[in-house]
């Protein structure tokens, strides 16, 4: 049963255990994952803020720990209530949690969160769900994280992450994603030794461009597809544009070099959902 107790004036939730100490091995712990933008060594991912955390919990994510700072303590309650009993929740005085999350203006939640990681066999069996994004050097984690958003909103079936893409844990990719990047089934791959796989799974390849290829409007876009996003700069290299079995480019001004990257694909898995239905 949850309590509270007055002090200061304050209401304090005593599930809350108080942490003073910068030296905490889950303080240190927290700081150093949002630092790397990568796993823990056992699997866990720092997230940051209510909406995240939400998303989550949501997203049925077990959890390690769950950080407040003390004057993000009244907004805990709703949360708290959402938590297993088991989820270690810790409350920081705002100073110590301002250090340990990269935010300039941090909300006063942040987490030590887990979900399922996939194999590259299971995101391609998953190509046949709904198309496949082969994520081909997208560097920029803004970016990442809205290609994330649209695919789930548009019925992607899984995400390869290919070489020189940022990671999918980086801070910036988890609050653009919105969420999706916690249910979205992914993983990361050599793409040019991943075409015989998705050949042998029966998936068409489709590659992007900025300007030359098939219309977008005139592709044929049915059936089961693996679609090759190129990064930012250059787009796809000619090793993989290669082994396409077909290049679409967005119609567009000639005037502009190119869409943003994450502009583009939501365009893209628009009209892939529009044709397969």
């Amino acid at each position: 049963m949850k309590k509270t107790t007055a002090t200061g004036g304050q209401v304090r939730n005593t599930r809350l255990r108080r942490i003073e100490g910068r030296h905490n091995a889950l303080v240190k712990e927290l700081r150093r994952a949002f630092a790397r933008g990568e796993l823990t060594s056992d699997g866990y991912c720092a997230i940051e803020g209510f909406r995240i955390l939400e998303e989550a919990i949501r997203s049925s994510l077990r959890f390690r720990a769950v950080f407040f700072s003390e004057s993000a303590a009244p907004r805990a309650e709703k949360l708290l209530s959402q938590l297993g009993a088991q989820v270690e929740t810790l409350l920081l005085p705002d100073k110590l949690f301002s250090s340990a999350v990269p935010s300039d203006a941090p909300q006063g939640v942040a987490a030590l969160a887990r979900w399922k990681e996939f194999s590259l066999e299971d995101v391609l069996a998953k190509g046949k769900a709904g198309p496949l994004l082969a994520i081909a050097g997208v560097q920029d984690p803004g970016n990442l994280g809205t290609i994330l958003r649209s695919a789930e909103a548009f019925g992607a079936g899984g995400i390869l992450l290919g070489e020189g893409t940022v990671s999918p844990y980086n801070p910036k990719v988890v609050r653009a994603s919105a969420g999706s990047v916690f249910r979205l089934p992914l993983a990361r791959a050599k793409l040019s030794e991943s075409l015989g796989w998705m050949k042998d799974h029966g998936l068409r390849l489709v590659g992007t461009a900025s300007h030359k290829g098939t219309p977008l409007d005139q592709a044929k876009l049915s059936g089961p597809l693996a679609i090759f996003i190129g990064s930012e700069g250059p787009g796809l290299s000619r090793d993989l544009i290669k082994e396409m079995d077909e290049i679409v480019a967005i119609p567009q001004a000639p005037q502009v070099e190119s869409l943003n990257v994450g502009v583009a694909t939501s365009i893209l898995l628009y009209e892939v959902r529009r044709q397969q239905r």
